[in-house]
């Protein structure tokens, strides 16, 4: 009778030990690297620019939020799904180093970037840009240290409404956005209060 006993108190722990295992959520599929030049790669790492956070390849995206699609890192192997940047607040500024009113709202950005730091994620999208080595260069030269997503052939001109740069979106934590500023960012101020009014964050 006790070894009867013993073997139904194994069978009950075996099932749940299993039922454990079964309850684990599957971590979600990684993006696969993309070939990029290695010159580009070390000039964004001597520049000092973030590389891109890692995402799922594939995302469900929100109402009124970014899209499902792929675009590669500036100057890194890494590609990142729009819809998958959910967590953190985030901005998003699409930008060019061929435009004009994009290099005057650059120090403005990157005082911003300074004041949000561990608050808001600051993302830029080098958009309709044919020259990575030159964006790099304008990115350094500007004091951007944080990640830059790249969109050459207009991905985003569609899904995020964008019909000329600069465009900044401010997106919640949820990836929905909620703001957007189309032109020049005219201070770091007028940002940051935007961040607060629109996302709830005080930078």
């Amino acid at each position: 009778m006790r070894r009867c006993r013993g073997v139904a108190a194994s069978v009950v722990l075996a099932s749940v030990l299993l039922a454990g295992c079964a309850a684990r959520p599957v971590p979600p599929e990684p993006l696969p690297p993309r070939p990029v030049d290695p010159a580009l790669v070390a000039q964004r790492e001597a520049a000092g620019i973030a590389d891109c956070p890692e995402t799922s390849a594939s995302a469900t995206p929100v109402g009124g939020g970014l899209p499902d699609l792929v675009l590669g890192c500036l100057g890194s192997e890494r590609q990142v799904n729009l819809a998958a940047l959910r967590g953190t607040p985030m901005v998003i500024n699409a930008w060019a180093q061929w435009c004009g009113p994009c290099r005057l709202e650059a120090p403005h950005l990157r005082e911003f970037a300074e004041r949000a730091e561990g608050e808001v994620l600051m993302l830029g999208i080098d958009y309709n840009d044919p020259e990575p080595a030159l964006a790099l260069e304008f990115a350094q030269s500007s004091g951007w240290d944080y990640p830059h997503l790249t969109d050459p052939l207009r991905q985003t001109a569609g899904p995020l409404r964008v019909s000329g740069i600069p465009v900044t979106l401010l997106v919640d934590a949820e990836g929905r956005i909620q703001y957007r500023v189309v032109g020049v960012v005219e201070s770091a101020d007028q940002l940051a209060g935007h961040v607060r009014t629109y996302l709830g964050v005080e930078v």
